[in-house]
C-alpha cells in the first residue's frame, strides 16, 4: 500500500520527532493514503512560512508488518475516536501505548466541530452526526520506531507554488 508524507523536505528515513503542538494521535510521523491531502497540507505550510518548495514523500507501507504491532484503527468517527483525539489535544500528560494508529484526518473544517464540543456547544452525538456527514480523509500515525520499519521511502516529489 502506497501512503505520502507532506513536508518541506525530502525524507528518505522517517523519523518520529518531538511536536511543538499536541496533535490528533499524539507524537509519531503522520501519513496519509491521499496524495491530494499530503499535497494540500504542503502546500498550507510553504504558503504559512513563505516557503519556496516542498515534497510529498511516498513510501510502501507493508501492511503484513502491522499484524506484528499493537495498533488501533478507528475506521470512521466512534465516541472512541473523539476521545482518543480530545485526550491527545487536551491532556498534555496523555501516553498511548500504540505502534500505529490509523483513523480520519481532523481537518480545519473537522476542527471546528471538535472546538465547538471542547466548548459544550456541541454535544458528542451531535458532533458525531455532523462529522458522518462529511467526507474525511485517513492518517496513519507511526508512533514507534518498530512501527517505523513497516515504511519504505520510494521517492520525494517536489511541489512548487
Amino acid at each position: 500500500m502506497r501512503v505520502y508524507h507532506g513536508s518541506l523536505e525530502r525524507v528518505p528515513a522517517p523519523e518520529i520527532r518531538q511536536a511543538t503542538r499536541t496533535l490528533d494521535y499524539g507524537i509519531g510521523f503522520y501519513t496519509t493514503t491521499s496524495y491530494q491531502q499530503a499535497e494540500d497540507w504542503v502546500r498550507k505550510r510553504m504558503q504559512d512560512i513563505g516557503s519556496s518548495k516542498g515534497y510529498v514523500n511516498e513510501y510502501e507501507l507493508d501492511t503484513d508488518s502491522l499484524e506484528t504491532l499493537h495498533c488501533v484503527f478507528f475506521d470512521s468517527p466512534t465516541d472512541e475516536w473523539i476521545d482518543f483525539v480530545m485526550n491527545n489535544r487536551l491532556n498534555k500528560n496523555f501516553v498511548h501505548n500504540y505502534d500505529v494508529v490509523y483513523g480520519p484526518v481532523a481537518n480545519d473544517r473537522v476542527y471546528t466541530c471538535f472546538t465547538l464540543y471542547e466548548g459544550g456547544v456541541m454535544s458528542k452525538q451531535n458532533l458525531l452526526a455532523e462529522l458522518r456527514t462529511y467526507e474525511l480523509v485517513d492518517q496513519y500515525l507511526f508512533h514507534t520506531e518498530q512501527a517505523l520499519k513497516a515504511l519504505k521511502f520510494v521517492k520525494a516529489k517536489e511541489i512548487l507554488p
